[in-house]
């Protein structure tokens, strides 16, 4: 069958499961749907041929079996399947979460920029009805406060006039598409930055709530909720355990408790556990990055203040980039406070997906299949077996890896979400946690964990035989394929939230590294003696030295014309450096002339006589 008619053949199988749920009063999605579909197609019971192509019949008999399953309300596996479907279309990562937000928040401001940067305005109504566009903009943008509160916007108005007054508005219409759009951002940040620092000088802050008070308090309450239900969860899971491997040692009770579904509650309420421990870490990734925001905000509000002071006019290039900052950071805040809504939620729409237990296992009925049993917790599971170690001499082609000889021991990808595999294959799907401590087996490039050695040992010795045994299981039960993470078995069935992350989490263990010593040269204080002697001759010298020393005085003479003398000191002048000149320059010029002519005025005769005189000097007098 081409591709494109089997598509064709699916979406109509699909639309027809759904329209006879709806005609029965059930609504179900097509994903819900599809899911089922596969899940109907793999269980071998049914015996549908996956390599042969659907007959008329063979479709209807899947529409058949695809709604009696879904209408199936009292069947905790059905409960499962609808949890994950609903898990994977609503959680995404806290990555994908923000940048979703974030692409959200920007199409919704799509219209209020077009309106802006689209704008010809030319009279002075036109250009104050843009200036309150701006405004608006830069309200809607930040999320402090209510564009049609009037003291709001008054306040965001005058800090907005402090840094762009109405009377930039023509080089603002002069400016292209993009760098409108640029400066737009920039201006809402720079104003919420201001009304932020107004709000914590108690001058402003109109309409701005305290996200870091509201977090600090929310996030706690939120945490406490979680913990409180994975809990109540996780009782739960350890009592049907209990029953469950009581049963699996006694086969009699097996026909007893077939119509109860314990171990189909039991993959519910593990699925749920571990949906809650998913969300329940990413609020405590929350709750670290808030304590760090807090922190940056006080210094970045400290800083502010010193900057500031009581000065009148600050540089712009001083105050403007602790503005966006802060503006940057009140954005983290305001992320963060959706992430938690959206999480804490989400745990509220987990709890409706538990609704089976109560009807299949009231307190009066889990009592009297509990009387005479021990419940155990993991924790306590794992205690009991944690010297119980695996040899790893005892094996010759398998490799072991143990705590003390893997550096990142704790970051393996362990198979089946960390449970036994040897018990869920021997026992038909009890699911019992791994003891890592024990020894985990690395087979063919995964890593498995058991409970106990004795069950290590034995799946060691044939690991595809147990393998294929949980296979065929989840073919039975489809939930067991997100539960377990059994999406490379079953491709078709990979959730698209962990889709990407298949060959990302496969993480090789590290056994060897180089390391390197050095000791030092002397690490205790030296003890030699040096006044040590090995020589007697020595050693006798030593002593008639000082033997003679006691017969000997010492004597000491003044002489009568020294004894007032004095020290005496000379200063010397240390050569200095000097420089002769060999040579010298000079140069001569020609003198200039002087010459004087006497008698020009005349005498008293009519005949003027003059008497010229040469005074200029020789040249060699020069």
């Amino acid at each position: 069958m081409p591709p494109t008619q089997a598509e064709s053949v699916i979406k109509n199988i699909i639309r027809e499961i759904g329209q006879e749920c709806a005609a029965h009063g059930e609504t179900v999605s097509e994903t819900l749907a599809a899911f089922m579909v596969k899940a109907v197609v793999l269980d071998p019971s049914n015996g549908f041929n996956m390599d042969r192509t659907l007959m008329k019949s063979d479709v209807q008999k899947l529409v058949k079996l695809c709604v009696s399953r879904l209408l199936d309300s009292k069947n905790p596996s059905l409960d499962t399947i609808k949890m994950q479907v609903y898990f994977d279309m609503n959680y995404t990562s806290r990555e994908e979460f923000l940048e979703e937000h974030h692409r959200i928040l920007e199409s919704r401001l799509g219209s209020v920029i077009r309106e802006i940067t689209d704008n010809r305005a030319c009279t002075r109504e036109e250009l104050e009805s843009l200036y309150r566009k701006i405004v608006s903009y830069v309200l809607l943008r930040s999320g402090l406060g209510s564009p049609t509160d009037i003291k709001v916007v008054r306040e965001a108005t005058a800090a907005l006039q402090s840094i762009f007054p109405q009377a930039e508005l023509g080089t603002f219409l002069t400016l292209s598409k993009k760098d409108k759009e640029r400066q737009l951002k920039e201006l809402t940040m720079v104003v919420t930055g201001i009304r932020l620092f107004n709000r914590d000088c108690g001058k402003g802050g109109e309409g701005i709530d305290d996200l870091p008070a509201i977090l600090q308090e929310a996030i706690p309450a939120t945490t406490q909720h979680i913990d409180s239900q994975l809990q109540i969860a996780q009782d739960q899971a350890y009592r049907y355990t209990a029953i469950l491997e009581t049963v699996a040692k006694n086969p009699l009770l097996s026909m007893e408790l077939q119509p109860y579904m314990l171990k189909e509650a039991l993959y519910n309420m593990r699925q749920y556990e571990t949906f809650l421990q998913i969300i329940l870490s990413d609020i405590i990734t929350c709750a670290q990055e808030v304590e760090m925001m807090i922190k940056q905000l006080g210094a970045q509000l400290e800083q502010l203040k010193m900057t500031v002071k009581s000065k009148t006019a600050v540089p712009t290039s001083q105050v403007f980039p602790i503005f966006i900052a802060l503006s940057n950071l009140w954005t983290s805040f305001q992320d963060e406070t959706v992430l938690i809504s959206v999480l804490s939620n989400l745990t509220t729409h987990l709890e409706p997906f538990l609704g089976a237990h109560e009807l299949l296992f009231p307190e009066k009925v889990m009592q009297n299949l509990l009387d005479g049993l021990t419940v155990k917790t993991d924790v306590c599971r794992m205690k009991e077996h944690m010297e119980d170690r695996v040899r790893p001499v005892d094996f010759r082609k398998q490799e072991w890896l143990f705590p003390e000889t893997t550096a990142n021991f704790d970051k393996l990808l362990i198979q089946y979400r960390g449970f036994c595999a040897y018990t869920f294959a021997t026992t038909d799907g009890l699911l019992l946690p791994g003891n890592p401590a024990i020894g985990i087996l690395k087979y063919k490039e995964k890593y498995y964990t058991f409970n106990t050695r004795d069950a290590a040992y034995l799946f060691a010795e044939s690991p595809e035989n147990y393998i294929d045994l949980i296979k065929e299981k989840a073919k039975k039960n489809a939930e067991l394929i997100q539960l377990l993470e059994l999406h490379q078995q079953f491709e078709t069935l990979i959730p698209y939230s962990q889709m990407k992350d298949v060959d990302k989490h496969h993480i090789k263990p590290i056994t060897k590294c180089e390391s390197s010593t050095q000791t030092d040269t002397h690490i205790l204080p030296p003890t030699i003696m040096r006044s040590y002697e090995w020589n007697e001759w020595e050693l006798r010298r030593k002593a008639i030295k000082l033997a003679n020393l006691r017969r000997k005085v010492t004597h000491s003479v003044q002489t009568d014309l020294s004894h007032m003398r004095r020290e005496n000191c000379s200063q010397v002048y240390p050569p200095k450096d000097a420089s002769t000149q060999s040579m010298r320059e000079s140069s001569t010029r020609v003198p200039r002339p002087q010459i004087y002519i006497a008698g020009l005025r005349g005498g008293q005769g009519k005949i003027t006589y003059g008497v010229k005189v040469n005074l200029t000097r020789a040249v060699d007098e020069t």
